[in-house]
């Protein structure tokens, strides 16, 4: 896997996926507060704004150890964030689990569709990934379309998977490898 020497900033046609800094706290504190956001995560909604400065003080750790990297979703020309997205972790063997929220102002409008699709192609191209992971909790129904929009398949159901609130729950591993991004492309 290729490492990242300075932190990439990628761009689509609407969007601007930028590093998560200081500046964003209110952001992600806003995103993060809602409940819409993090029902189907294994996190309670943030209520204090110490809390979205751990989410920002973890990520950059993650991307400065090599672990991780998670950008934050703008609206091209502006600041404000209204998402994040990122490879959560890499492996040695060419595996990443990918994760990504966005506030639900911009459901339903293409965003998380063209800034995951930008993601990946980074990671497939620039990192070298052969297999990048999403999981799922069972009725998160927008993340499954999007998911499958984009050419990723349920490969299972993890049993008691994630654990959060002293409660077990079941998790879909979705999964987009490397031969079949190349076949989409190429199509």
């Amino acid at each position: 896997m290729s490492s990242l020497l300075a932190f990439p900033v990628l761009q689509t046609a609407r969007l601007s996926l930028v590093p998560i800094n200081p500046k964003h706290l209110e952001d992600i504190f806003k995103l993060f507060s809602d409940t819409r956001v993090t029902q189907f995560y294994n996190l309670h909604p943030f209520r204090q704004l110490h809390e979205a400065q751990h989410f920002i003080d973890y990520y950059a750790k993650r991307f400065q150890e090599q672990k991780g990297v998670r950008w934050g979703i703008t609206i091209q020309g502006a600041t404000k964030l209204i998402g994040t997205v990122g490879f959560n972790h890499f492996t040695p063997n060419h595996r990443s689990n990918i994760g990504y929220d966005l506030h639900p102002d911009y459901w339903n409008k293409g965003f998380m569709t063209e800034a995951l699709k930008r993601v990946i192609q980074f990671g497939m191209e620039q990192l070298q990934v052969n297999r990048i992971e999403a999981e799922v909790m069972p009725g998160n129904t927008s993340s499954i379309k999007v998911l499958e929009k984009l050419g990723f398949y349920r490969e299972a159901m993890l049993k008691d998977w994630m654990y959060f609130d002293q409660k077990h729950f079941d998790m879909y591993m979705f999964v987009l490898l490397r031969k079949k991004y190349e076949a989409m492309t190429i199509s």
